[in-house]
């Protein structure tokens, strides 16, 4: 089994047949950046016309037994989240709706202080306000995972905390690994995982060490230290992949509409489109090559088939439904 727990890219029958190629089984796709409720809600109709012209190849999924059932018919079970809160705007009722409409994951802020919680570009992490514990106790309830990958520390523990169910960072890496803005310090990680939570490895080049030029080798070492250190049980795959997306896609990512300059965030003004891909990972038929790096590393079969889909497999089927 193999499960994609993060991905953006720009949607086409290419690459479903790719996700097929590359035996994935399941991808969490961002629905949502910056838009509100009614936007995010064409954004599902974009989708249910995908699952109606590809049939063959994707299935939307609500459940973990969605994978189970598509996995015999060669389908990819295609599930929703949010980068950001702004589809729930200032309305907690919203968190219900977004849920029978089929989301997920939601995260508490993408870069900036939301109405819930404080972004990792900020200067001062005030944690969780009000209304963000309100909407966590909702989250909870209705079964929408609380995803901080894009949150600063304080928040993110405070949220591990408050939260009565495990939550998530879908894409980060370890930043003693690479200490890039976005990833996530030691005292993050073990709040998440130690209840219960996962963190989902990015491939997106900012969040590799080296880049574009990261290996195979270190990747996997990464992994498996992380394994080691918080259980491999916790850990996943996130890969962050943006295939085909143009650079003008990373204005809005970025910015949004908050701002009227222009926000580089982890890439540079020389550089401020999408960085390369490393060449062991370029798109959906690379995944192989993950399962092959973390065997090289001495990790057992169950360990790769854990990290590579079965931990998120039983993540969702306890987390994808109301509170028992």
């Amino acid at each position: 089994m193999r499960i994609d727990n993060l991905q953006y890219c720009n949607w086409s029958e290419k690459v479903f047949r790719q996700m097929r190629e590359g035996g994935v089984d399941a991808v969490h796709v961002t629905i949502s950046y910056h838009e509100n409720f009614r936007e995010t809600v064409l954004n599902f109709e974009a989708w249910n016309r995908w699952f109606e012209h590809y049939p063959d190849l994707i299935t939307k999924g609500l459940w973990a037994s969605d994978i189970d059932r598509a996995k015999a018919d060669g389908k990819i079970v295609i599930f929703f989240g949010f980068q950001n809160p702004s589809p729930i705007e200032d309305d907690i009722g919203l968190v219900e709706i977004v849920h029978t409409l089929g989301a997920r994951f939601m995260q508490l802020t993408y870069n900036n202080q939301s109405l819930l919680a404080t972004g990792c570009y900020e200067d001062d992490d005030t944690g969780i306000t009000r209304m963000g514990r309100q909407v966590i106790k909702e989250m909870n309830r209705v079964g929408l995972v609380v995803d901080m990958s894009h949150s600063a520390d304080r928040s993110t523990i405070e949220a591990a905390d408050i939260s009565e169910r495990p939550i998530a960072i879908t894409h980060a890496n370890p930043h003693d690994w690479h200490p890039a803005l976005r990833n996530k310090r030691d005292d993050v990680i073990r709040a998440v995982t130690s209840n219960g939570g996962m963190l989902g490895f990015s491939l997106y080049p900012h969040h590799l060490r080296g880049g574009t030029n990261c290996t195979l080798q270190s990747f996997c070492e990464a992994i498996a230290r992380t394994a080691e250190q918080y259980g491999t049980d916790k850990i996943g795959i996130g890969s962050d992949l943006c295939q085909d997306q143009p650079d003008s896609v990373v204005e809005w990512m970025r910015v949004g509409r908050w701002s009227k300059e222009i926000d580089y965030g982890e890439g540079s003004a020389a550089n401020p489109g999408f960085p390369p891909q490393p060449g062991w990972f370029r798109d959906n038929r690379d995944f192989g090559n993950i399962e092959t790096g973390l065997r090289d590393t001495g990790m057992s079969e169950d360990e790769v088939a854990g990290i590579m889909g079965r931990n998120w497999y039983r993540f969702y089927a306890e987390n994808f439904g109301p509170a028992s």
